[in-house]
């Protein structure tokens, strides 16, 4: 066999070579393993069916919720922030993915035989903050579907009634090497079971529990002292569910507090990012599954420690549907603005003065697959128009709403207003609803037929035609039966 050989100066090269690209290797390694720890971690706390009436921070000098109200002075708390669609399922697909709900497939509610699922090409938050590195992980309340569009890498255990046991089975995550993103869910203070009391005037317990919860201290209201938003009847049946509905709060506040002192502990908070959410305003009638502001005009906290400003209050629009698009860059993931219907509003967190936020959408179509009653709406300044495409049809309950004493107060009783609302206006909608919310804040005089408001009308109506052409909205089809957005119902 003919040896080779190498002549001594070619392997004093070689090896040099190779230590050049190992070291060159090893310091790409040092640096995108420095990169990464230096991305700030994020933990999205969204509750359940909280509106802004209840949080010391937004003006309620009864409840108490000291560790949000701190995190509100710590941070920056906005005033015009809203949900897409005042139900739970269809506003958490909105808030994971930064769609609206009538583009992806979540109409409505996704367990039971609701069955309302995403489609199953959508790039959901986590799956785009997993792919840049994050360590992702979800605990309580998931409501969203299928797995493999919403997938998390850790899945948390523990009772979503109980703030502190979540916020203690967080502890790994907190303490994850790589940047996380942490999905904090609660149950609370969405009503309990069961949902039809055993008596009409019995309130839902709003899943409070006369033993308490273990490592919570119970904080009950005395019904006489809670405030009566103005879109609900000041009823004994209507201050006793409050009182529920507080106590809840209170519930999630505590474990609120817990998971603040544990990311503290961790020596992380200062590259933390906290966001504090509700999916939907508050499950009272009026409210919930409605598209007036109580419903979706929603709390929203954000503590972000690489900025200066504490305790400010923005006035900014924003909606769920910018939260995944922010929080990427807020993350510095590279991601392609045109895939989303929301915007980032990273640089407006700070900046109570930035121009354009001033116009918001919301798109409702189901709640319970029986609760087919499409609604979109365009806020732009301060007026609001509300398009009801099912005005024909009586409005629709969802389960619990119907149940709950404070409408059964109303209903048996045959009264004729519901707090500022004719019971007759709020079951039979007109086509259009148009509000000066600045002079009208709490939506109950319709301008839609008043003919000094029809240049606004007008204006308002090719705004939501636009925004449904560009979000690809099947209902579109309502206008003139326009039916650019059909399919032509063949598989090719």
């Amino acid at each position: 066999m003919k040896q080779v050989f190498i002549k001594p100066t070619v392997w004093v090269i070689f090896v040099f070579l190779l230590g050049m690209y190992s070291c060159k290797k090893q310091s790409a390694s040092i640096n995108q393993t420095t990169i990464q720890k230096q991305k700030p971690n994020v933990i999205l706390f969204v509750s359940d069916d909280h509106g802004k009436d209840a949080l010391g921070c937004y003006g309620n000098p009864i409840i108490q919720t000291p560790n949000l109200d701190k995190l509100a002075a710590e941070g920056v708390l906005f005033n015009n922030a809203y949900c897409t669609s005042a139900s739970c399922a269809a506003s958490r697909s909105v808030i994971l993915t930064g769609l609206y709900g009538h583009a992806t497939g979540s109409y409505g509610h996704v367990h039971d035989y609701h069955h309302f699922s995403t489609f199953k090409n959508v790039k959901s938050l986590p799956v785009l903050l997993e792919r840049a590195g994050y360590t992702t992980a979800r605990i309580g309340k998931y409501h969203v579907a299928p797995e493999s569009v919403y997938h998390f890498q850790e899945v948390l255990k523990a009772d979503p009634r109980n703030t502190v046991e979540m916020a203690e089975q967080c502890e790994g995550i907190l303490n994850s090497e790589k940047p996380f993103f942490l999905y904090f869910c609660t149950d609370d203070p969405h009503r309990g079971a069961p949902f039809k009391p055993e008596k009409w005037d019995m309130p839902n317990n709003f899943g409070n529990k006369k033993e308490g919860y273990a490592g919570v201290k119970t904080k009950v209201y005395d019904p006489e002292d809670v405030i009566v938003p103005e879109f609900l009847p000041d009823t004994k049946q209507t201050r006793e569910e409050i009182a529920e509905y507080y106590q809840s709060i209170s519930r999630i506040d505590q474990g609120f507090g817990k998971l603040m002192k544990m990311l503290e502990a961790s020596g992380k908070i200062d590259n933390t990012v906290v966001i504090y959410i509700s999916d939907n305003g508050m499950a009272f009638p009026g409210a919930k599954t409605t598209v007036y502001e109580p419903g979706i005009q929603l709390p929203c906290i954000i503590k972000n420690p690489k900025l200066s400003v504490k305790g400010l209050e923005n006035n900014a629009m924003i909606s769920w549907v910018d939260l995944t698009p922010t929080i990427l860059d807020i993350a510095s993931v590279d991601y392609k603005p045109e895939r989303f219907h929301g915007h980032s509003f990273k640089d407006v967190i700070a900046n109570p003065k930035a121009e354009g936020w001033n116009e918001i959408y919301a798109s409702h179509t189901f709640h319970e697959i029986t609760m087919y009653y499409p609604m979109r709406v365009c806020r732009s300044g301060k007026y609001k128009l509300i398009w009801n495409t099912a005005y024909r049809l009586e409005y629709p309950f969802a389960s619990d709403l119907w149940a709950s004493s404070t409408w059964q107060g109303i209903y048996r009783n045959h009264k004729e207003y519901y707090g500022s609302r004719k019971v007759t206006d709020y079951l039979f909608r007109a086509e259009f609803e148009l509000y000066d919310l600045s002079s009208d804040p709490w939506e109950s005089k319709n301008l839609a037929t008043d003919k000094k408001y029809d240049e606004i009308l007008e204006g308002l109506k090719s705004k939501l035609k636009t925004y449904q052409q560009k979000t690809k909205d099947p209902w579109i089809i309502m206008w003139d039966h326009d039916s650019s957005m059909q399919g032509s119902g063949v598989n090719l």
